[in-house]
């Protein structure tokens, strides 16, 4: 079998290796596998190719056509799992490595997919926070809407996760609007590349939405301007470099980095080595120490625990390390395959060396160690190693060295303050967790803690059959740390997208911003609705058409019968003395839900038509009491319209509830599920 040809894809073309190219040698074997790169890139072409297709495709679309873009490539790369798994073996990577890698990936992009459906617009602009009123007379008003940048995101990504480094990245940007320039690492950018294949190959990118430099970048970071983004996942010093360079900083070039972490497991004072915290932190260890042969950004570096507990999860860390067996990944039998290149086996060992001047080395001994079909010489093979530092205030590599690979270091802490400062000692972490069962322990170790760390992880008995483990970053939640982890936040939900977002304060009249964002808003023209607007389909009702709807008049006898019915015989409701005591009512007055029931008797259309449910109700405020006599009256607006599935779409109504007098009694959002056109 001959070398594999790395391609790149760039300008809407394959591009083959060529005299530029430089090799990637198996983890498993050492023997040459492929060449990836070229001698010369068209960087100002790529660029623009994003900019002049990419971009104006993937604008074109809504929030939840690109969200649907997602899904559709989620369940094309789900048929071609098995190819991507066997493709990773040669990285190193376990079957169950791979899967950590490829399944990872996908389900972020599905994540992506239902939070864009459920949490973004069906349109172009998104909003952010409430409406701010600006004016006396709510003829002036602000919101801050987020649009897509019209430039192009750079990735730049780890070895060590060369599918769902480049679709956690991916997703937030897609989903935005934004195209983008993938470069994976080289030792792993086979594995990245056929995955993009699939992904073009499927049809669904909009032409330039995706580009990818198999090899250097070139001149490329020099022509970015301030529409554009960098991500960056790698070592601190690199990311240093990167984001210092002049141009950057000159045209205000966005920059997220996710980078070194060294991440903290703590024992809570409150686990005894009969407690089951006791063997999930060991369990936790253990996983950490060997998925990827350790080589995750989020992998446990350093065990803090009560001293008196030092030898007993040091012997039963290193008793269940004794049982890893290491070797050729493509064997059944292997629990941790080997590291991605001969240059990390190298680095691994020579920072462990370090780590290792002020430790006790519990188990791993790097000159000898069995290697299950293969020879450990010629292939990127380690030993877990777990060392014991009895003064970690006096320790310094075991703050400050990452061993990037299976390797971490055991200490102890005499009090929880004493756990937080060492935690803290990381200088900023991605991810720390905390085995404990007290929830007196957890909180006081958040206040400590929390400020230097991106994300804390808290297992006990009570979830640790659900819980997703200390290394697994999840896209619904902040990836990223303060400090040396990068200060970056990758993931996040909705957060991660608006990365790829520039944020902007629209200042101007009711009907002007309820024009720009597609929302109706307080003081926007409210046009009646020319049928009962229960008889309109979806596509038919417009924003801020109205109806309104009573008097009805609300008697002592509701009030008394509704509290008998419902069980609701509040004070406030049946007795006048003490109403009147109360500073809020000036006697008896009416039940707030039965308001609600007496408006949508007023508003409702009970035939059959197109409405099919109300699904719920946010934003409930009563703002004046209803007394005995007065008369309500409900103003029901269509506030926004989103489409849900192929037979209907969510409508959100404004329902203002008012007095005989105009004044506004209660409001709140409706939501009902009205069918499309026939």
């Amino acid at each position: 079998m001959g070398l594999i040809n790395v391609h790149s894809y760039l300008g809407g073309r394959w591009l083959p290796a060529d005299e530029g190219a430089r090799p990637i040698a198996s983890a498993v074997t050492g023997e040459p596998l492929a060449m990836a790169g070229q001698a010369t890139l068209d960087t100002a072409g790529m660029i623009a190719h994003a900019r002049n297709k990419g971009g104006p495709g993937l604008r074109a679309m809504s929030f939840h056509d690109r969200a649907r873009m997602l899904k559709a490539l989620a369940l094309e790369l789900s048929n071609h799992k098995d190819e991507l798994y066997a493709l990773s073996h040669t990285t190193g990577a376990t079957t169950a490595d791979a899967k950590i890698d490829v399944d990872g990936g996908i389900a972020t992009l599905m994540v992506y997919a239902s939070k864009g459906r459920r949490e973004l617009p069906d349109g172009h602009i998104l909003v952010e926070g409430d409406l701010e009123m600006l004016s006396r007379g709510g003829s002036f008003v602000g919101q801050h809407v987020a649009t897509p940048l019209r430039g192009v995101a750079v990735h730049i990504n780890a070895f060590n996760f060369p599918v769902w480094g480049m679709l956690e990245k991916l997703a937030p940007a897609l989903l935005a609007g934004m195209p983008a320039i993938v470069k994976p690492a080289t030792a792993t950018c086979h594995v990245t590349e056929q995955c993009v294949r699939r992904m073009i190959g499927s049809g669904l990118l909009p032409e330039g939405a995706v580009q990818l430099v198999s090899g250097g970048l070139g001149d490329l970071l020099d022509r970015l301007d301030y529409q554009d983004v960098v991500g960056f996942t790698g070592s601190a010093q690199t990311a240093l470099m990167l984001r210092s360079s002049r141009h950057l900083l000159e045209n205000s070039v966005r920059f997220v980095a996710e980078q070194d972490s060294l991440n903290a497991s703590v024992l809570g004072p409150d686990v005894t080595q009969d407690s089951p915290e006791f063997e999930i932190l060991v369990k936790e260890v253990v996983r950490e120490m060997t998925a990827k042969a350790g080589q995750k950004c989020t992998a446990i570096r350093r065990i803090l625990v009560p001293e008196a507990l030092m030898g007993p999860v040091g012997d039963a860390i290193a008793a269940k390390l004794g049982t890893i067996r290491i070797g050729d990944p493509a064997l059944e039998t292997t629990r941790m395959g080997a590291l991605a290149s001969a240059a990390q086996k190298s680095d691994v060992r020579e920072k462990a060396t370090r780590i290792a001047a002020e430790c006790r080395r519990l188990t791993g001994d790097p000159d000898r160690y069995e290697v299950d079909g293969a020879d450990p010489e010629r292939g990127a093979f380690v030993a877990p190693m777990l060392f014991a530092c009895d003064d970690p205030d006096a320790g310094d590599a075991v703050h400050a060295v990452e061993a990037f690979g299976p390797v971490a270091t055991l200490m102890p802490y005499r009090d929880l303050a004493h756990a937080g400062r060492l935690m803290n000692r990381g200088k900023g972490s991605l991810v720390a967790s905390l085995i404990t069962h007290d929830p007196a322990v957890a909180r006081a170790l958040i206040l400590d803690a929390a400020a230097s760390h991106g994300r804390i992880y808290v297992n006990n008995r009570d979830s640790a059959r659900e819980a997703t483990g200390h290394g697994s970053p999840l896209p619904h939640m902040i990836h990223g740390g303060p400090g040396r982890a990068g200060g970056g936040e990758e993931l996040g939900g909705i957060r991660g997208v608006m990365h790829y977002m520039q944020l902007t304060a629209v200042q101007g009249s009711p009907d002007i911003i309820s024009a720009i964002t597609g929302t109706w808003i307080k003081g926007a023209a409210q046009p009646k609705s020319p049928a009962h607007p229960f008889t309109r389909t979806f596509d038919e009702l417009a924003i801020g058409e109205t109806i309104e709807a009573g008097p009805r008049t609300v008697t002592l006898e509701d009030i008394e019968h509704f509290a008998h019915f419902t069980g609701d015989t509040f004070y406030a409701h049946m007795d006048e003395e003490a109403a009147k005591a109360n500073p809020f009512f000036p006697g008896r007055v009416a039940h707030g839900y039965l308001l609600l029931s007496f408006a949508a008797g007023l508003f409702v259309e009970p035939s059959p038509g197109p409405v099919l449910a109300n699904t719920g109700l946010d934003g409930l405020k009563f703002m004046k009491p209803v007394s005995p006599g007065d008369a309500i009256s409900v103003r029901l607006t269509v506030k926004r319209k989103t489409r849900r599935t192929d037979e209907y779409g969510e409508v959100r109504w404004h329902v203002a509830v008012l007095n005989q007098d105009g004044e506004d009694v209660a409001e709140y959002e409706l939501h009902t599920m009205n069918a499309y056109r026939a």
